[in-house]
């Protein structure tokens, strides 16, 4: 009742309309009352076939608003009316979203009948908050995959990106984070997935235990770009609600890449000139507006945010991911080279960093991981002689240290999809492996 009461509320005394004056592309161009619209406001056109098609502004042009649909523009002709519906779009989460699966609008499309609204609206667009009001990360989060749980260890609070080609295997590597991260409440965000996967997601990766402290946003690739940058806005704005209710949130999002290529669908109808690759310029905008929102809030909730980007042709310099990367506090690099020799997850972990491990960890801890970081680093610096056989065995002491542990390390870092390893066993698995001794060399 509290929820209805705010709708009511909020609507407007005086209805303002406006009329479809073109059609260009995707693009439609209202002539009306444009005191009453600004960019972001929502337009709902009456086709000739009778349906409501939404729409938003998103930018104005010779006295004319320029709007995006949310859907098919099939039936939108010159002359077809246009209402004013909202300058703001909010969402009235509550604790009923939780084990539910909602399209980019918050509608529910899992078959399980409507959901019950919340009191407090939250906006799409929100801005967090303050960063001198923040709360500092805090305590490590367990997420149940022990290459990222020892080398890449992350604070409740942290944000951390998922970097991979196409075929890596970042989903599989987010539907075991999801699973197996001890958190209170994981808000998944899919955005721009295939849609064949995503029944698989709920029930193979997440199942009915995962999903019933979840909530689940699902934009698949074939809807409007609107709905797909939406999308993204309305899972973190979901997040935000449980973690200013005192809750430690995951945030999965898969992935950004797909945000930021909506955004670029958007900017380059209302005009915006392309730059690097075609993105334009609010892309870059709206990409640390959107990833800034995770992190840990004013009181005791927090969002620990994992991303995922779909680095082109597998340049992990490319624009989005060199943008996403120096927003995020840290990254995890998934390289194809290591997939193809079948290790699984395909984490380089000499590659990725996460930015706030070295303060979280105790230093026994980082004497451990620094030991293992120079074996690793020292067998991949020689690796191409050591296959070839130009190495001979016992001319270094560290490489021949390497040589010996790399068989072990590398089982160490491999998982199998349903195994879950938590954060202490991870580490006495490594301190394990690194304590077994080398055999003796001839010239000692």
């Amino acid at each position: 009742m509290r929820a209805l009461l705010a709708e009511i509320g909020a609507l407007s005394e005086i209805r303002h309309y406006g009329r479809v004056v073109s059609v260009q592309g995707l693009m439609v161009e209202v002539a009306g009352p444009l005191h009453a619209m600004g960019v972001g406001s929502r337009l709902t056109v009456t086709s000739r076939t009778g349906g409501d098609i939404p729409c938003e502004v998103v930018g104005f042009r010779d006295g004319r608003a320029l709007c995006l649909p949310f859907g098919q523009l099939s039936g939108i002709g010159v002359g077809c009316k246009a209402e004013v519906i909202a300058e703001e779009p909010h969402v009235y989460p509550s604790s009923a979203w939780l084990g539910r699966v909602v399209n980019a609008m918050g509608e529910p499309i899992d078959g399980k009948g409507p959901i019950a609204q919340g009191a407090e609206p939250y906006p799409l667009r929100n801005m967090p908050p303050p960063a001198h009001t923040r709360q500092r990360v805090r305590g490590k989060i367990d997420l149940g995959v022990r290459a990222i749980n020892t080398f890449l260890s992350c604070c409740r609070g942290q944000r951390m990106g998922i970097f991979a080609g196409s075929g890596v295997g970042k989903s599989v590597l987010l539907s075991m984070l999801a699973r197996n991260t001890a958190c209170d409440i994981s808000v998944i965000g899919l955005i721009g997935e295939r849609g064949r996967e995503v029944q698989e997601f709920l029930e193979d990766d997440l199942g009915p235990e995962g999903l019933a402290r979840s909530v689940v946003v699902v934009a698949t690739s074939d809807e409007a770009a609107l709905m797909r940058r939406q999308a993204a806005y309305l899972t973190l704005s979901l997040a935000e609600y449980f973690r200013d209710h005192g809750k430690d949130v995951l945030c999965l999002m898969d992935s950004v890449t797909r945000f930021a290529m909506a955004q670029r669908e958007i900017g380059l109808s209302a005009g915006e000139p392309p730059t690097s690759k075609g993105y334009t310029p609010t892309v870059f905008a709206e990409l640390p507006k959107l990833l800034e929102r995770a992190g840990p809030g004013t009181g005791s909730g927090s969002i620990t945010g994992l991303f995922t980007v779909l680095v082109d042709g597998d340049d992990h310099n490319e624009p989005v991911a060199d943008a996403v990367r120096g927003i995020l506090d840290g990254h995890i690099v998934m390289e194809r080279a290591i997939a193809e020799r079948g290790r699984y997850p395909a984490i380089n972990i000499l590659k990725s960093v996460s930015r706030t491990m070295p303060g979280c960890n105790s230093e026994e801890e980082n004497t451990l991981i620094r030991k293992a970081r120079t074996l690793l680093s020292t067998y991949d610096d020689m690796e191409e002689l050591i296959r070839l056989g130009a190495y001979r065995p016992g001319s270094d002491r560290l490489v021949d240290e390497a040589i010996f542990y790399q068989p072990s390390l590398e089982r160490f870092l491999g998982q199998r999809k349903n195994e879950a390893t938590d954060m202490a066993s991870g580490y006495a698995m490594l301190a394990n492996i690194l304590s077994q001794t080398p055999p003796a060399r001839e010239d000692d």
